[in-house]
């Protein structure tokens, strides 16, 4: 885990830097201040520990551009107590705000925290696929779009997930079956037009019409348009 610290004094800075080391961190801490925001973005860390009071641009600014761009977790340590300023941190894009002094289990405690929701919210995010506003959720079995949610079965949900992954292609219908053996889903054609339909049902259901094609003699496929 690399974690970047912007911290404009050099002792604290270098506090920091030995604190997060010991912990087996990567660490860089940063001593030019002239562009925070566009580093940040250049090489894309895991974490931003972002001090408040810098001389080049204040930290709240810095957030907002790094927002503007990712969103990589920014934790503000900083000097400054006031309430409205730990509001305003958290409203620029903020995931945590720590003030000096700060004690270093805690801090540590509170990096870990941000760091482990962060991995998880990526890790639900590439287990969604999406495709003109049609959103397949693999780990909850759903299918939405807009407003609108349909559960789908485990047939159902792999049915879609591999079109999904192939959309645009004509994914031939012995393939699909082949799939879904190999994930242990025992079905025949019979059965997998069956499930088909299901699907199409559960997606007009939410306002999706024609997103599956069925190419006669060949397969099915995502459409690039549909409701037309």
């Amino acid at each position: 885990m690399h974690i970047v610290i912007v911290e404009d004094d050099a002792v604290i800075r270098q506090e920091l830097k030995l604190l997060l080391e010991n912990a087996l961190y990567q660490v860089t801490a940063l001593s030019d201040f002239s562009d925070v925001a566009s580093y940040v973005l250049d090489i894309l860390p895991d974490l931003v520990l972002l001090d408040l009071n810098l001389p080049e641009e204040s930290g709240f600014d810095i957030c907002t551009k790094i927002r503007a761009g990712s969103e990589v977790p920014v934790i503000f340590v900083t000097s400054r107590t006031d309430s409205m300023d730990e509001l305003t941190g958290i409203l620029k894009g903020g995931d945590d705000y720590i003030t000096k002094p700060f004690q270093a289990p805690i801090l540590l405690a509170r990096i870990a925290a941000v760091l482990k929701r962060t991995r998880r919210e990526t890790e639900q995010e590439s287990m969604k696929l999406t495709h003109r506003g049609v959103t397949l959720d693999i780990a909850r079995g759903v299918v939405g779009y807009g407003k609108g949610k349909a559960e789908l079965s485990k047939n159902e949900l792999k049915i879609l997930h591999l079109l999904f992954q192939r959309k645009g292609e004509i994914v031939p219908r012995s393939e699909i079956i082949e799939y879904l053996w190999d994930n242990q889903i025992f079905i025949d054609d019979n059965t997998l037009s069956v499930n088909i339909t299901r699907i199409r049902g559960k997606l007009e259901e939410i306002g999706v019409r024609n997103l599956i094609e069925t190419k006669r003699g060949m397969g099915y496929r995502i459409c690039e348009s549909w409701n037309i």
